[in-house]
């Protein structure tokens, strides 16, 4: 089954099937953040230490990898919809399965099979994400994103109040599992059958381009390292080298995930207004910014406000990188989309073991260098990013 249409007009179908992609990115953000902020409950139940969580969460994103091959794959057989609807099915099942998990071997059994799953939602999401776009017309990508963000911040807001009111982890992930099942359902509903939404003047199927996939894909890994670096730091470099107490050291995460919120929500307005290459090297400018603040930061509060500075920043890459994936090559957009999404969890490797690995050898002040340098880079890769056409209303 098929959608005809010309960019820019927006039919009930193509406003259906963009509810429906955001749900997509909602239920991934909201599992994403409600299992990442309870790792300490795991680790509490299961009785791993830290050095073995650490090891799943890469376990995770390798896997996820795997994952968004997978997805290109099963795209080009069947349709990014249902490259989609598998991975959503499989990060609610996972989900299910590390909620009840009665030992250590089923919750890395439960991990490993989320890890598959959520790579191929980050891959078939983002290829439904470039298809209703094309049949906008007009920059929509980071509001998606905006989504994630958005539900990301429910998820921990989730964990939080079932830690005050004395929620059970089973009880909490359950409830977790159930609300993205919703979300899963409604998506599926509303996204786009077939391998990709028509447009008027679509190119013939075509080969990857490789060289600009990797220019991309580059600046993909650059944003993911600092996310990573960001998430996966930021507490204990404000607690460890700042004396900031475990409240306010939870602060520079939230701080982030606020600010990128923001950012995300007003992307596509600025990349209609300047234009995706003008985007992303301001982005990466004031992110750089924030980095030096937070490497240079006397107390917390000025570290706070630096990271909250390079959400405003950096976070509009991801999107942006697969919105001009999905025009390099009109006739492999799925393959494009997928092979630039592999890079999301090179970085995010990358970031959680470069900066803790100079952290450790030095410290995490000098370990945020790492994703300084890299945002520097990103203003140079800003160029690899095609420009937008104005908005075609």
């Amino acid at each position: 089954m098929t959608i005809a249409t010309s960019p820019g007009i927006v039919t009930p179908r193509l406003r259906s099937a963009r509810r429906g992609v955001a749900a997509a990115f909602a239920a991934q953000g909201f599992l994403f953040a409600v299992l990442l902020t309870h790792l300490p409950q795991f680790s509490e139940r299961h009785h791993i230490d830290d050095g073995t969580v650490t090891l799943v969460v890469l376990g995770v994103s390798l896997l996820a990898g795997v994952g968004s091959v997978v997805a290109e794959a099963l795209a080009r057989r069947r349709g990014s919809a249902v490259a989609l609807t598998a991975g959503l099915v499989t990060i609610v099942a996972a989900t299910l399965v590390i909620a009840v998990a009665p030992g250590a071997v089923a919750l890395f059994v439960g991990f490993g099979c989320y890890g598959l799953g959520v790579g191929a939602v980050d891959a078939g999401s983002n290829m439904q994400a470039v298809a209703v776009q094309r049949g906008y017309g007009r920059s929509i990508l980071t509001s998606f994103h905006a989504w994630w963000s958005g539900a990301g911040i429910v998820g921990a807001l989730w964990t939080a109040l079932g830690e005050r009111i004395g929620t059970s982890l089973p009880a909490g992930l359950l409830v977790a599992a159930a609300a993205a099942a919703v979300l899963a359902v409604f998506a599926r509903r509303g996204i786009l059958p077939g391998r990709a939404l028509p447009v008027a003047g679509t190119e013939p199927a075509a080969a990857v381009p490789w060289r600009p996939v990797l220019l991309l894909g580059s600046a993909m890994a650059c944003f993911y390292v600092a996310d990573a670096g960001v998430s996966n730091w930021s507490a204990l470099y404000l607690h460890d080298l700042l004396g900031a107490g475990v409240g306010t050291a939870a602060l520079g995460f939230a701080a982030y995930q606020g600010a990128a919120l923001a950012s995300r929500a007003a992307g596509d307005h600025l990349v209609r207004r300047i234009g995706a290459v003008a985007t992303v090297r301001i982005g990466a400018i004031v992110g750089t910014g924030g980095f030096a603040l937070a490497v240079l930061a006397p107390n917390a509060g000025v570290a706070i406000a630096g990271f909250a500075l390079v959400g405003l920043g950096l976070p509009v890459v991801a999107p942006l990188c697969f919105s001009a994936a999905g025009a390099l090559a009109p006739g492999a957009t799925d393959a494009v989309v997928a092979r630039v999404n592999v890079f999301n969890y090179l970085g995010a490797v990358v970031g959680g073991v470069a900066v803790g690995l100079v952290g450790t050898a030095v410290d995490l002040r000098a370990g945020f260098v790492v994703p300084l340098v890299l945002a520097v880079a990103l203003v140079a890769l800003a160029r690899g990013f095609v420009p937008h056409t104005k908005d075609a209303r």
